[in-house]
C-alpha cells in the first residue's frame, strides 16, 4: 500500500494543478534537503536544483522567496539591492509559520500568504529543473519558464561571484 503524502506535499500538488500544471510530484525514499542529495535521488546536475530560500527584511519584516541554483550561493547584498532594505535568512520557526513548510522542503509555491520572488537567471539555462514539493524527500520537475509563470518572479542575478 502506497504511503499517504503529508498535507504539505498535498498543498504542493493541489497548487501545480490549480496553475495548470499535471507535473508528477515524487516522493522518495532518501533525502532531498540539500540540493546535491535532490541531483542524486533525481539523477540530475546540482545546478538544475531549485533551492528555495525564505529571506526576511530586517526592518520591514516582509518575506522574501529567492529561488536560485543548486550550485550557487545567494548575495545577500544583490537582494538587499532589489529588496530595497538589508535582508537576512529567516529562522526555521519563522519559514514554517508564514509559508506552512519546513525548511529542506520549501517549493517555490502553495505559500500561505504570498511572496515577493526572485528567480536565479542561472536557472534559465535549464530545460528542466527540480524543485522541492513541501517535504524533504518530495520533488518534482519543471520548465524555468514554468517556474517563473506559477511564481510571478523577477529573473535577476542573486549569485555571489565566483
Amino acid at each position: 500500500m502506497p504511503k499517504k503524502s503529508s498535507s504539505s506535499v498535498q498543498r504542493v500538488r493541489d497548487a501545480l494543478t490549480a496553475a495548470g500544471l499535471n507535473n508528477e510530484v515524487q516522493e522518495l525514499p532518501t533525502s532531498t534537503r540539500s540540493a546535491v542529495e535532490a541531483a542524486d535521488a533525481v539523477g540530475c546536475n546540482v545546478a538544475q536544483i531549485v533551492k528555495s530560500l525564505i529571506l526576511k527584511g530586517v526592518t520591514s519584516c516582509e518575506l522574501f522567496l529567492v529561488l536560485t541554483s543548486g550550485g550557487n550561493r545567494i548575495s545577500l547584498e544583490r537582494i538587499a539591492a532589489m529588496a530595497g532594505e538589508k535582508v537576512a535568512m529567516a529562522d526555521a520557526a519563522t519559514v514554517r509559520e508564514k509559508t506552512g513548510f519546513a525548511i529542506g522542503g520549501v517549493p517555490p509555491l502553495g505559500y500561505l500568504q504570498p511572496l515577493k520572488v526572485y528567480i536565479d537567471q542561472d536557472l534559465m539555462g535549464h530545460g528542466v529543473i527540480w524543485a522541492a514539493a513541501g517535504s524533504p524527500n518530495a520533488l518534482f520537475h519543471l520548465a524555468p519558464s514554468d517556474l517563473v509563470r506559477i511564481t510571478g518572479g523577477m529573473i535577476v542575478h542573486v549569485a555571489e561571484e565566483a
